[in-house]
């Protein structure tokens, strides 16, 4: 039976992994023309929930209601067909094909002949594109575009099939801002034509401008709603989250600091087809130990850039001084950095962190080999010891040391990045965007970590795009703008202005 302004029901869904039930028996509405929000810690079961929705799951217990009607999909193609479109925080699309031939893919239009009829494709994705504010030839190949635009092009793969539901994961996660007003419009736009949007964010900022309701997942079940979002409140949605109030989430120890640890002088990096542009520009700051030092700026600040170049990624092009423990040292590889016991967390885990496709254990040991050696051959018992000390101390959340990495959660995969990179004992410590596309609890467990590590005599380095963060966990501030130094802040002078008008000086 049809329900009134419901599109989409779930009842009692249930899905078990190996060793894990990642659903227990969850029921939720999706309602015509609403923004409805998915909100809950990383683990929740929320991405699995959406593969479920989308087809990508076709295999779990209870049943799904499309308009009243039960449904199962036997693959995202098959959901599609009946309006269900997914935006997964990972593109899909096909960096060299056009965006015409993306969106067409699997479905191309043939004229009179037989052959590929590319004028009237091209022209439909033309209109397409309009519509979500994507002003690029249909023909311009995926690989040219910005991350913001692809994710336009996934919107309009989503409106070629005239999608009743669009299911977006962590959409504004690499986007910017000027980006992310775009998209809002879009979905406002969408709203108009009643089509249900079910969104999944950790920016709990962003989650009130656009919400209708929300819809709360702890532990894999479902454990409330919030029918009128403009009565809630930030800690409304981390009690749903959570369970429980979590007040002044992160407060930084204060602490003594040691004796300089780390001090780069006029590092530069000038631009690979263009050595009149710089994207590191004579850049020069010390950092002690025990000092958890951040580093903020706007996109296209050269703030990953400058800690690429200090890691030894761009030792052809990079020109300036590094000195550790006072000691002039020479990067020129990523080797050279952990040798001088340097260690970086990359702004992209999936792509630079971890090797999905491997267990756990064996992503923790990647980078420290030699300790997990005997007689020149890898030693799975002392890998396993090692995975087996960092899974307890970060209270990694795994079924078992053996799960492959691309199946935990986004915030458990981050521990493990930092477990591979403490496994070498560095001395100095680089993380870019330790945080980004994870849930406030597990923000908050890291946050205690970059504590723990300083305290323990490291050198932290910490690039981020919060001001909240940087200035909740930074004992000083160093802005970036245009590629080089604009301000300095300690932490009892810096405020969210100073620190925003130093980034657009």
């Amino acid at each position: 039976m049809k329900e009134d302004g419901i599109i989409l029901k779930a009842v009692n869904i249930t899905k078990k992994f190996v060793g894990v039930t990642a659903l227990d028996n969850v029921s939720i509405n999706i309602f015509k023309g609403k923004v409805n929000v998915i909100v809950g810690e990383n683990g929740a079961g929320k991405s699995t929930l959406m593969k479920i929705l989308s087809g990508v799951y076709p295999d779990y217990g209870g049943t799904l209601l499309l308009q009243g009607e039960p449904v199962n999909f036997s693959n995202p193609k098959d959901a599609m067909s009946k309006g269900i479109a997914i935006i997964h925080q990972e593109l899909n699309l096909i960096p060299y094909l056009s965006i015409s031939a993306n969106i067409f893919l699997g479905r191309e239009l043939v004229d009179s002949f037989g052959m590929l009829d590319f004028k009237k494709m091209n022209a439909i994705t033309k209109r397409l594109l309009e519509r979500v504010e994507c002003h690029v030839p249909a023909t311009t190949l995926v690989s040219k575009l910005r991350v913001g635009q692809q994710q336009q092009v996934e919107m309009a793969k989503a409106l070629l099939d005239e999608a009743k539901v669009v299911i977006m994961d962590e959409p504004t996660s690499a986007i910017t801002d000027a980006e992310v007003e775009v998209l809002f419009r879009i979905i406002a736009s969408l709203k108009k034509q009643e089509v249900s949007i079910v969104y999944i964010s950790h920016k709990l900022d962003e989650l009130f401008q656009i919400a209708d309701r929300f819809i709360g997942l702890r532990d894999g079940k479902m454990v409330g709603t919030i029918e009128d979002s403009g009565n809630a409140t930030k800690d409304d949605l981390i009690r749903l989250m959570v369970g429980r109030d979590i007040n002044n989430l992160y407060t930084k120890d204060e602490q003594p600091l040691g004796n300089e640890v780390f001090r780069v002088e006029g590092i530069s990096l000038p631009h690979p087809t263009n050595k009149s542009q710089f994207l590191v520009n004579n850049v020069s700051f010390s950092l002690k130990k025990g000092e958890v030092l951040g580093i903020f700026g706007l996109m296209g600040a050269g703030r990953t850039e400058l800690l690429e170049t200090l890691f030894g990624l761009h030792n052809e092009l990079m020109s300036g001084t590094i000195f550790i423990e006072g000691k002039k040292v020479e990067i020129r590889s990523v080797k050279d950095a952990v040798v001088n016991g340097m260690g970086l967390v990359p702004e992209d885990r999936k792509k630079d962190g971890l090797v999905l496709s491997m267990p756990v254990y064996k992503n923790v040991s990647m980078a420290n080999l030699d300790q997990v050696m005997d007689n020149g051959f890898l030693n799975n018992k002392l890998e396993s010891g090692l995975a087996k000390q960092y899974i307890a101390d970060l209270k990694i959340k795994t079924p078992s040391q053996n799960e492959r990495c691309k199946n935990l959660s986004g915030g458990n995969q981050q521990k493990v990045v930092l477990s591979k990179w403490l496994a070498t004992t560095p001395k100095i410590l680089f993380l870019d965007e330790p945080t980004r596309g994870i849930d406030v609890h597990a923000k908050n467990e890291i946050y205690h970590w970059i504590n723990t590590f300083a305290k323990r005599g490291l050198g932290v380095l910490v690039v981020s795009s919060e001001l909240p963060e940087i200035l909740a966990i930074c004992d000083r501030i160093i802005v970036m703008g245009r590629s080089r130094i604009t301000g300095e802040f300690n932490k009892k002078d810096a405020t969210e202005d100073t620190i925003m008008n130093a980034a657009i000086s």
